[in-house]
């Protein structure tokens, strides 16, 4: 089947109208190509929304209080109300297939007014009163000493953990930072440890946060028993959208609010966005698919048609060879051969010239750095894979009619054509 004279014989009707071939292979090139580039365009918009989410814990739900407005059980609307520390151990006992309930409050903001000093340099930040578990819902990577752990919790230690930006704005590029101390809202607080998080934009507001151990938190600036919002993350496999009615509805009765009043609480159910972005992946998949397979086709109808006419042009040769005995699969498989010949070859032309396309283009955006969150544009193996297994029955399909006519010539009636 793959013996010299056979593709001696290919390559010389292929190059006997060398720009015909040109032409004919570009419809498949370029189908190929739109292709592996449409591919790579949804997986550099799927890896910015991921980097966007970072290391998030994407089964998670943030909860805070809005005002009330119905009124119910002789207690008026537009009144306002707090969480309680005691919201978080009833959530606890009474709703199954939770993972991390972790109370927070806030304070501060890189907006407002300095509330951080040290010695004579001073900046405004976020002060978050936290438990240990909210590392593990919104992670960070602490780059020197530690986090919160339950003693500070339970001793109500005044420690902190300061991004890399506050370092900066209060600290010497070599001097000592753990150890030390800094004053938040006029209180000294001892600095136990540094962290940086990742930030897909290039945004630096997330190491402008300082975390302080919520008792110490709620201690020092009078905060009582009250929690300005929660982070609360489901077990894996049950997902947080599907027990958050559960979780509203037990709040709703411990604070005497109205059971339709759906404007009480307010959240942000992370799980049900994030599974809207990666039905969105999914969408855009079938879309570059479909898309580029209509693109390859009309490439691969041009191959068909210029196989119909190398089959007509050949026609006189083809009834000499079934003259001289040569059997009819032999002459099919030469026009199927030169099919796929021509489809692969012009096909992997497609992928190398897409793949050093989208090496290009990350090399620019490693140079610019991300843009509208897009990240690192590239496609797999498995992708090359099925553009292979494509071309191949692409090539088939183009070579199959123009087989079944050339096969259908009569010798008497091919000797006499001009």
């Amino acid at each position: 089947m793959f013996n010299r004279d056979r593709w001696t014989e290919i390559l010389q009707v292929l190059t006997t109208n060398w720009f015909r071939t040109v032409l004919t292979a570009f419809g498949v090139f370029w189908g190929i190509f739109i292709l592996i580039l449409l591919l790579a365009a949804g997986k550099g918009l799927e890896n910015g929304i991921r980097a966007d989410f970072g290391d998030i814990a994407t089964n998670t739900m943030f909860m805070w209080t809005q005002g009330v407005t119905k009124a119910y059980k002789g207690l008026p609307k537009d009144r306002n109300f707090n969480f309680k520390i005691e919201d978080v151990d009833a959530i606890w006992r009474d709703v199954p297939n939770l993972r991390y309930v972790s109370p927070r409050n806030q304070s501060g903001g890189f907006q407002g007014s300095s509330n951080v000093v040290r010695g004579l340099k001073s900046g405004a930040f976020s002060i978050y009163g936290d438990y240990p578990e909210i590392i593990n819902q919104q992670p960070m990577d602490i780059t020197s000493g530690r986090f919160i752990n339950h003693s500070d919790i339970k001793e109500k230690r005044k420690v902190a953990i300061i991004g890399t930006d506050v370092r900066k704005s209060l600290y010497e590029k070599d001097e000592e930072v753990l150890g030390s101390y800094i004053k938040i809202n006029g209180v000294n607080f001892m600095i136990i440890g540094t962290y940086h998080k990742s930030n897909s934009d290039g945004n630096n507001e997330a190491q402008q946060d300082i975390y302080t151990p919520f008792t110490t938190f709620s201690q020092v600036f009078n905060r009582a028993n009250n929690v300005g919002w929660m982070a609360i993350t489901a077990v894996d496999g049950t997902p947080i959208t599907e027990i958050k009615e559960n979780i509203f509805t037990l709040l709703k009765e411990r604070h005497t609010i109205h059971p339709e009043d759906l404007r009480a609480i307010g959240h942000f159910d992370l799980f049900e966005q994030f599974s809207r972005v990666v039905t969105l992946f999914g969408a855009l998949e079938f879309i570059a698919y479909f898309v580029g397979i209509l693109v390859l086709l009309s490439g691969i109808i041009g191959v068909s048609n210029i196989m119909l006419i190398v089959v007509k042009e050949r026609t006189k040769e083809i009834g000499i060879r079934r003259a001289l005995g040569e059997n009819p699969w032999s002459i099919k498989k030469q026009i199927l051969m030169e099919s796929i010949f021509l489809t692969i070859i012009s096909g992997m032309a497609g992928i190398v010239f897409g793949a050093l396309t989208i090496y290009g283009i990350n090399y620019l955006l490693q140079m610019v750095g991300p843009v509208m969150m897009f990240v690192n544009p590239n496609v797999n193996l498995g992708v090359v894979v099925v553009a292979l297994t494509i071309l191949i029955i692409s090539g088939l399909l183009a070579g199959f009619i123009p087989a079944n006519s050339a096969i259908r010539v009569r010798p008497i009636e091919a000797l006499r054509a001009e």
